[in-house]
């Protein structure tokens, strides 16, 4: 899920305990994940480590043995599940590319957009040829802006839909100074365009106005890799300038709502009037700034965290034209380097990835140029993706599949005890009423407005950010497509939609170790039937459970009712707390309430569509484990991850999901892991059943 729970992402990155990710750097190889899964059972005992009681420490007796064999590729900062999907999705797209790169095919389709697209993104030597020369006009349009009117104008322009909504920080992130995507409004039924908080070059608010050394250190850092950035660009005074821009992003990020609060989005999403800015958030003329973000007769917005808009509007008032110049300099080359000259790409690596993460070595060119068509030609090669690798049966399969675990938490709903009668009628409104997508959306994008041209990897990459804009504006005055995917068919990841009231998985994440057609029910259910349960219950999550059947914002329970979930919400809170990776860091159950309360409910709902699935038998003992055994620990695995020590701090500080050593203790809440691995008071893990978090 990203932060602003419109969009409810699962993101798959989950990460390893300190004491493993930060263990002897130069480990012995490792056993890919689910390389010796085998295919009766679905789990992966190599990886296990026996000698580890599962009452104690579950995570590492399902993991243990890949865990501490685990060696993180130089060009990664993280390695597990997801990496295995994603390395086998990738391999697939590489043979589908050399296919259309050997086809020659007709100018203008798709395939034709894909091989330009990727053929001048690979020639470096072109692009270190021509220099700064793509960039020319923008730093001159920047260079010339002459007063505020002027200014907000070119920030008016630059508001497109350029986000990476499912990036591996899982953030939406944006380097203009608001984001941009269109929906259906939280409190109407109209599409309407969202606006929210952007503008910054480091990853999160927390990393401008921590005073924890760390912190302080990565400033210092980030200051001095934006004068090198500028000076490379040649530009003047360099120093001078990246002070300004430091000093200016340290304001927008005091102006931000927290992750925290942002990922609230009860509190967050506000529909106002084009009338309503001027108002709301003085400082800029908003009507000029509108126009030139191409909405010229919008009337309603929904304003996310308005207070950070009503901040930054501000600033565009207070702050020195100047600063604003420069920083608008800075993050058009910033955005974009890797499609700039190889020593200007080769110092944001050296930051972004070695000091914030501690990736130590850039992905090779190939795999950064499948990367880069998938942000902005994805649908046109995902089409290619499911027609070669998705078959029909296994899309059949994952669609029995969530229909039984579907039954199986509506089932849950008509056995609480705790909920009335009214309130459980709009849930069972809700879930009769979910639209589940697997695979691929039934309509793709096209990609018509967008012009690729030949050896203009810069001009190419614009191209394809305006041309995303352009496919989402021509949503507003539409009634909303409830079939809308807003991720590739060929990303490991699945989604829930609170606004849409539907789900999406994704054909990448539909195979192992998530999915196995040939694995039994044990493996599929812990595995991806988690993962289904997981997104099904985002619905009824702590954001989820404030939008109605139709997706709009509305409280549909009874006094009582919301009582009894919000105790029980902040008991997983506090659970979570609990939790630390690091000694001066802990989780933040608030940040992720959403996501571990999505776990919770997800796996019992997973776990009860398991045994239905069963008809009332039994699957065989095999290997010494029983079948709800290896539900669990398939869970577990699905979970294993290892991670350098600063991508690990960053997705404790910024992000929604929990890491997954800490995404496995689930299973703390959970009734049957107790019968299945005889755990008793005394073992670590034990909770006794009044602390055991049951949402629903």
């Amino acid at each position: 899920m990203h932060t602003t729970r419109l969009l409810t992402a699962l993101m798959l990155t989950a990460a390893a305990p300190l004491t493993i990710a930060a263990a002897d750097p130069t480990p012995k190889a490792a056993t890919p994940m689910a390389a010796t899964q085998t295919a009766a059972t679905g789990i992966d005992e190599a990886a296990m480590d026996k000698s580890i009681k599962p009452g104690d420490e579950f995570y590492l007796f399902s993991n243990g043995t890949w865990l501490a064999r685990a060696n993180i590729p130089e060009d990664r900062s993280r390695i597990g599940s997801h990496t295995v999907a994603a390395d086998e999705t990738e391999r697939q797209q590489m043979q589908l590319i050399s296919g259309i790169l050997a086809a020659k095919p007709a100018a203008g389709t798709d395939k034709a957009r894909v091989a330009d697209y990727w053929r001048a993104y690979m020639d470096t030597a072109a692009i270190d040829k021509v220099g700064l020369g793509p960039l020319k006009a923008d730093l001159s349009r920047f260079a010339a802006i002459a007063d505020q009117a002027q200014l907000v104008r070119v920030l008016g322009d630059q508001t497109e839909s350029d986000l990476d909504l499912f990036n591996n920080n899982n953030d939406m992130a944006t380097e203009n100074l608001f984001g941009l995507f269109i929906t259906k409004a939280l409190k109407s039924d109209e599409v309407v365009p969202y606006l929210f908080q952007g503008g910054l070059g480091l990853p999160d608010r927390e990393y401008y106005i921590s005073n924890e050394a760390r912190m302080v250190t990565l400033r210092g850092q980030y200051k001095a890799y934006v004068a090198n950035l500028l000076r490379l660009s040649g530009i003047d005074q360099p120093e001078v300038r990246a002070g300004r821009i430091l000093d200016l992003e340290t304001k927008i990020a005091k102006a931000h709502a927290s992750k925290a609060d942002v990922a609230d989005f009860t509190a967050g999403g506000t529909l106002w009037t084009r009338a309503d800015f001027a108002k709301n958030a003085p400082g800029m003329d908003w009507d000029a700034y509108l126009t030139a973000a191409r909405m010229p007769r919008q009337q309603s917005f929904d304003v996310y965290s308005p207070s950070s808009v009503t901040g930054i509007a501000a600033l565009v008032a207070s702050e020195p034209l100047d600063a604003w110049k420069d920083w608008l300099a800075f993050h058009r080359i910033n955005a974009n380097t890797d499609v700039l000259p190889t020593r200007i790409d080769a110092l944001h690596f050296a930051f972004f990835d070695t000091a914030l993460s501690g990736t130590p070595q850039q992905r090779t060119r190939e795999k950064r140029a499948l990367s880069s068509v998938n942000a902005d030609l994805g649908n046109a090669l995902g089409k290619l993706y499911v027609e070669a690798y998705f078959p029909p049966s296994a899309k059949h399969q994952v669609e029995e599949m969530a229909t039984h675990i579907k039954h199986a938490f509506a089932r849950r709903v008509d056995a609480l005890d705790w909920m009335s009668p009214a309130t459980r009628k709009e849930a069972r409104a809700k879930l009769d009423g979910m639209v589940v997508s697997v695979g691929y959306p039934d309509t793709w994008l096209d990609y018509s407005m967008v012009t690729i041209k030949p050896g203009q990897a810069y001009a190419n990459r614009m191209a394809a950010i305006r041309g995303k804009t352009l496919q989402q504006l021509a949503k507003l005055g539409k009634p909303q497509d409830r079939g809308e995917w807003w991720m590739n068919p060929q990303l490991v990841n699945a989604v829930n939609l609170p606004v849409q009231n539907a789900l999406n998985f994704p054909a990448a994440i539909l195979q192992k170790p998530f999915f196995d057609p040939a694995a039994d029910l044990a493996a599929n259910y812990g595995a991806i039937g988690a993962v289904i349960g997981h997104e099904i219950s985002h619905s009824f999550d702590s954001s989820g459970a404030a939008v109605d059947a139709t997706g709009t914002l509305r409280n549909w329970w009874t006094a009582d009712d919301l009582a009894h979930f919000e105790t029980q919400s902040q008991a997983l809170v506090a659970q979570f707390d609990a939790y630390a990776p690091f000694p001066d860091l802990h989780l933040n159950g608030k940040l992720e309430l959403g996501e571990n309360g999505a776990d919770v409910a997800g796996l019992v709902a997973a776990y009860d569509a398991y045994r239905e699935a069963l008809g009332g038998k039994e699957l065989p003992v095999v290997g010494g484990y029983t079948g709800d055994q290896r539900f669990f620990i398939a869970y577990a695995q699905s979970w294993a991850s290892k991670d350098r020590e600063g991508a690990l701090r960053r997705q404790v500080i910024g992000n929604a999901h929990a890491p997954g050593q800490y995404r496995t203790l689930t299973v703390r809440n959970v009734d049957a892991w107790y019968k299945a691995f005889n755990v008793t008071p005394g073992d670590a893990l034990y909770l006794p059943p009044e602390k055991r978090v049951k949402l629903w």
